[in-house]
């Protein structure tokens, strides 16, 4: 059909057939059928509300017929829609701080060296359990960090260096608020619901952002929380670290319970405020884990996820050798993500979070390093000044396990960190391929033996 033959066929429509009263539309005159498009219109016979060519009915508001709109569609007589929004994305966070190298092991000699060729030595801290000293170097100007990383590990071979890289807590945000008990997760798992039956006076650790020891659910409870991270930088929140310590040591409430809430725990902030968010350097981590050490914990819960560090790593290995377990998150960059770290170290057991269907968290790492899988979507805990919501995230995933480790010492305070992964992965039940596989680990932790284990164990 032409262009010419339509604009009659309008013609005589319009005076065939009555209008009806519409301010949203207008009729535009057929002479918006040659409008090629170029600067921005539709060419459609109908403009939205303020539009329209420059005769035609107009203004005081007409609209044709439902037959008369549906034979003018096929020309363009579409409603014109506003450009959708496109949703300006965050910048991404730093993963280390810019001009600092972290190293363990080196001599006097060698800090003196360094000096010499410009480095500065910002801080230095004895480590207990390594038996030497953390050192955070900032670089000289004009050397790129990578060549400067290099640098100090030429000096000595037996020293561990690398950049000062940031970690931080594994959560989702928040869930909307919601009906419901914090039992679902516990049945989940088969959890004791009356944890106090079979859990003993072991003591875990935890590094992580602050924490409100004020809140209601910490009464009674055995908590030492310690700010380790630098008094002239931002204080970080207490939302993460409120929740996690709420899940392990708080006590039974409306819609939120500790998993051991006779546990003693000792709780290091390491992070500092970074905007909206939290990070925890890798000098600090380390420092933190020194700290627990020398506090005698025998688990330490890390709900933190970042790159990979030798500092760390060879923290994360002293820590395992002195016969202390270590949980962590292994975070929410999604599957496709490379493995994220301290839960991908030889010797960590690597936490994913499932929802109450057994379904993996959409965003949780993925990979051969996944030990077990546990609750954490919809877990309702404490907020951060009072009461309690849901959280979602690998974040709150891993104190179900670090809770689980506990009972396990509580029956038998002998058993390694090994030997305390390979009960876990015994009991877990499978879950997606039939085996271990790179989403779920061994399978969902099942708890149903444990408290069994402590009664044996004290029938002996």
């Amino acid at each position: 059909m032409s262009k010419p033959f339509a604009a009659c066929m309008i013609a005589l429509l319009l005076a065939a057939s009555p209008v009806v009263p519409d301010a949203g539309l207008h009729l535009v005159a057929a002479t918006a059928f040659a409008d090629d498009g170029d600067d921005g219109d539709d060419g459609g016979a109908f403009a939205g509300e303020g539009g329209g060519g420059a005769s035609g009915l107009r203004g005081g508001g007409t609209r044709p017929p439902r037959f008369l709109r549906q034979f003018l569609r096929p020309f363009g007589g579409a409603r014109q829609r506003a450009p959708r929004r496109v949703r300006a994305q965050p910048a991404p966070l730093p993963a280390q701080a810019e001009r600092e190298i972290v190293a363990i092991g080196l001599t006097a000699d060698d800090g003196a060296t360094l000096e010499a060729a410009g480095y500065a030595i910002l801080s230095q801290e004895r480590l207990e359990t390594l038996d030497q000293t953390l050192l955070k170097l900032r670089i000289p100007d004009g050397l790129s960090l990578e060549d400067a990383r290099n640098a100090v590990r030429a000096i000595n071979d037996e020293a561990s260096a690398d950049f000062n890289h940031f970690y931080r807590a594994s959560a989702a945000g928040s869930s909307p608020a919601c009906e419901g008990p914090a039992c679902p997760p516990l049945e989940m798992v088969n959890w004791p619901l009356d944890a106090r039956n079979c859990s003993g006076p072991v003591a875990i650790g935890m590094v992580d952002t602050g924490i409100n020891p004020a809140h209601a659910i910490f009464k009674g409870a055995d908590l030492e929380v310690v700010r380790i991270s630098s008094e002239a930088e931002p204080p970080s929140g207490r939302q993460h670290g409120t929740a996690v310590a709420a899940l392990l040591v708080g006590r039974v409430a409306e819609r939120a319970r500790g998993l051991v809430p006779d546990a003693r725990l000792v709780a290091v902030d390491a992070f500092v405020g970074e905007g909206r968010a939290e990070r925890a350097a890798a000098y600090d981590v380390v420092r933190a884990l020194d700290l627990l050490v020398e506090r005698q914990v025998r688990i330490v819960n890390l709900s933190l996820a970042g790159e990979d560090n030798r500092v760390l790593e060879r923290m994360v290995r002293a820590v395992v050798g002195a016969d202390i377990a270590i949980v962590a998150a292994v975070g929410n960059d999604g599957a496709r993500a490379e493995p994220r770290f301290p839960a991908a170290y030889p010797g960590v057991i690597a936490v994913t979070a499932v929802d109450s269907r057994g379904r993996v968290y959409r965003r949780a790492v993925q990979g051969d390093h996944v030990d077990v899988a546990a609750p954490g979507v919809d877990i309702w805990t404490a907020a951060s000044i009072s009461g309690a919501r849901t959280k979602t995230g690998t974040s709150f995933a891993a104190p179900f396990v670090t809770a689980a480790l506990s009972k396990m010492l509580a029956a038998d305070g002998d058993l390694s960190p090994a030997e305390l992964e390979r009960r876990l992965i015994a009991d877990a039940s499978d879950l997606g391929d039939p085996g271990r596989d790179p989403v779920y680990g061994a399978g969902l932790l099942d708890a149903s033996r444990l408290c069994s284990r402590v009664v044996e164990t004290a029938g002996k």
